[in-house]
């Protein structure tokens, strides 16, 4: 196939795809340029199907430090893992495109996006996300997009769609939205306690940007789209169906209604083991695959499990565990957990519970971040760990896996919206979840508990933030929103739609469906009720800590700040560090931080040291002022003129005729070397300092003779 161009413009900036040169071999690939931001998308299938239950698609973002004239600064100076930020984009990229596969495909799919050039004006982000739909929808493998997204902000009262990331710092709302040409399949978002309303105003706009990046899609496809291959779809055996729901479909009804997660679990396993076993002893005669058939029963088994569950939902209003649609499970908070950290808090929603940390660190211990755009210092981090234990299982232990990854940013983007600036509070905060069991929504969870220990290590925080995840089961027209989602109802429902917030409004949303979209309406009703449901159990976080503390831990380190002039840093820190290196170590090492402005901030545990500090840098960095009044020593004394030394550093300049209101014809006749002499600055100049020691002394009075006396013999 000859090379295509394919372009269009997009509120101010320019998309350009090109496709049939790059890649050819892939199934389906793109070269996307937006503006000069540069992406190239390929997705390629397996061409047999996987012996697995689940559709094995894997989308990557490729971050290529070349993109932005960058060599890696690792020891091997590739590009390692991905980076937070890219494990983040590909989750966000896989989400929207996962659900529009047919069930029952198992063929593995590929999607590889690789960033080649970055304009830090124009997304690369929504540039893949693009191309990925892109790839796949030109391509012969069977995908039910395409798809799109866009990045909304709200700047000074507008929306706006992929604006740059300086006019997003303004933004009250940063939200990634994404979906098919008929209804939201993805969000993903951060906001400055907005309402409900302005949320959903701004999710409706960005579908409506959506809706004309498919038109172009759908040219291309029209235009290049290849024919879709024939893939045969795993399907039951009706007759393994209908055997073994007779088999088990009562008793699985009454295994689900049963309210206790370990104990509904355990008689659903204990259903499902009796039945595969009584099936692993049947004699099935030789023409059968013992395996594969084994393997149905299970799956119908699941599906009997999910069926009832769906239909307990939408037709009777029914939850598992017997709770209303919008009823919330038991709540319960604490604080002060752990007497050795800076800040500690537990919170539980059934059978749900956080224990998060918080630990208080110097400016100097920001995470330093090197990717795409420009390098950054972070100074608020929340971390999130699922161990294998919080769901009675035994697993592997080791670094963060996708999902933690993304549950941490999660709670990192809502709680964001109310720390304080480092101005006001300089100190690098690191918050850690540690799931201790989990039974739905434990990221909204880990969201009320690392708030709660914010507070409780004094981090003057500007609101409690609270998160809940509500849930969906639709059957034709038919749906059921659910508030506070327990494990079973995210598994088998069709939405886990998580809402974090203040009492004010919204600070974080993240949405993943397993159907086509989600309309305006539910998104409203889901809104409105998750808003109830935060407001309830925001009440239960207040009843443990009402508000931040005022003081620090003992064991956190304490702090005090001060400013020095541009030119006096290269003085406190010395050449090669030398001074600043004798300061840390004269004062019990205290930790110093100063910033290109002047800025320094101090930290230790003993005030002390803290003070210590602050004098030796106060004495590196002390200035005479006009007005001040030194007891100096003379360090030179000469006929004319002597330097007294105001402090170590500084000498003020006596002039003769400021020695003294008597005439005085040598400085020396007044001040011997080494005298302690009282004076005040009266001028400070490019050359120096000047002092006078007669302003400090009574003026003689003048009689009226001696001055007629004076004004005869002038």
């Amino acid at each position: 196939m000859a090379k295509q161009v394919f372009e269009m413009d997009f509120y101010g900036r320019h998309i350009t795809v090109e496709t049939g040169e790059l890649a050819k071999q892939a199934n389906g690939s793109v070269l996307v340029r937006y503006d000069d931001t540069t992406v190239l998308s390929t997705a390629c299938a397996g061409k047999e199907p996987k012996d697995v239950d689940f559709f094995p698609l894997t989308v990557t973002y490729e971050e290529k430090m070349y993109a932005v004239g960058k060599i890696p600064g690792s020891f091997l100076k590739r590009e390692g893992r991905p980076s937070t930020h890219g494990t983040l984009t590909a989750r966000m990229i896989d989400r929207p495109i996962r659900p529009l596969f047919a069930d029952g495909f198992r063929n593995e799919v590929q999607v590889v996006n690789t960033v080649m050039s970055v304009d830090p004006e124009a997304t690369p982000e929504m540039t893949a996300m693009l191309g990925a739909s892109l790839a796949l929808s030109i391509s012969d493998i069977p995908f039910n997009g395409p798809i799109a997204g866009v990045n909304v902000g709200l700047i000074d009262g507008e929306f706006t769609v992929n604006a740059s990331p300086e006019d997003m710092k303004r933004s009250e709302i940063n939200l990634e939205v994404a979906g098919t040409k008929y209804a939201i399949n993805m969000v993903e978002a951060d906001a400055k306690e907005v309402d409900e309303e302005t949320m959903l105003k701004a999710l409706m706009f960005g579908h409506e940007r959506i809706k004309e990046l498919i038109a172009f899609e759908e040219k291309i496809v029209e235009a290049v789209g290849k024919e879709k291959m024939e893939i045969p779809l795993f399907e039951l055996d009706q007759n393994i169906v209908d055997e073994v729901t007779a088999l088990a479909d009562e008793r699985m009804k009454a295994a689900i209604s049963i309210p206790g997660k370990l104990e509904r679990y355990d008689a659903i396993d204990a259903l499902k083991a009796e039945v595969v076993a009584s099936y692993e002893e049947k004699d099935l005669g030789e023409d059968v695959d013992k395996d594969d058939y084994i393997s149905q029963v299970k799956m119908v088994l699941d599906d009997l499990e999910r069926n009832e569950v769906r239909r307990l939902i939408t037709d009777e209003k029914v939850r598992p565990d017997g709770r209303k649609v919008d009823e919330i499970r038991p709540l319960n908070a604490q604080v002060d957990l752990l007497p050795r950290v800076h800040g500690s808090a537990l919170f539980t929603r059934g059978e749900t519970q956080v224990m998060s940390i918080v630990t208080l660190g110097a400016l100097g211990d920001a995470q330093k971040i090197d990717g795409l755009g420009d390098d950054a210092d972070v100074t608020w981090m929340h971390h999130y760990n699922f161990p294998p234990y919080c769901v009675g299982e035994v697993g592997r232990m080791g670094a963060p896996g996708r999902r933690e990854i993304g549950h941490g940013a999660l709670g990192e983007r809502a709680i964001r919206q109310v720390m304080p600036s480092t101005a006001d509070f300089p100190y690098t905060v690191r918050a850690v979840a540690e799931v201790l069991e989990s039974n739905g929504s434990s990221s909204q969870a880990s969201i009320c508990a690392s708030t709660m220990a914010l507070m409780a290590a004094g981090v003057p925080i500007k609101a409690p933030v609270a998160g809940v995840a509500m849930g969906l089961v639709k059957k034709g027209d038919n749906y059921t929103i659910l508030t506070d989602i327990q494990g079973m109802e995210d598994h088998l429902g069709d939405m886990d739609f998580k809402v974090a917030g203040t009492d004010k409004g919204i600070c974080a949303l993240q949405m993943d469906i397993k159907i086509d979209g989600i309309t305006e309406d539910i998104l409203r009703e889901a809104l409105a009720q998750a808003k109830g449901a935060r407001k309830q159990i925001m009440d239960v976080m207040l009843a443990a800590i009402p508000a931040p503390r005022d003081h620090l831990s003992e064991y956190a380190p304490k702090y005090a700040t001060m400013h020095i002039e541009v030119e006096q840093i290269k003085d406190v820190i010395g050449k090669g560090g030398e001074m600043i290196n004798k300061i840390i170590e004269e004062c019990d090492n205290v930790k110093i931080d100063i910033d290109e402005e002047g800025n320094v901030a101090i930290y230790h545990h003993n005030q002390e040291a803290i003070d210590k500090a602050i004098a030796y840098i106060e004495k590196i960095t002390k200035k005479a002022k006009v007005g001040e009044i030194y007891d100096g020593k003379a360090v030179r004394v000469e006929d004319k003129y002597a330097f007294i030394e105001l402090f170590e550093g500084t000498n003020g300049f006596l002039h003769v005729k400021d020695v003294s209101w008597d005439r005085t014809d040598k400085v020396s006749d007044v001040i011997k070397l080494g005298d302690i002499v009282k004076v005040k600055v009266t001028q400070i100049t490019d050359k120096g300092v000047n002092v006078s020691r007669k302003v400090l002394l009574p003026r003689p009075v003048v009689k009226k003779e001696d001055k007629k006396e004076e004004n005869k013999n002038a």
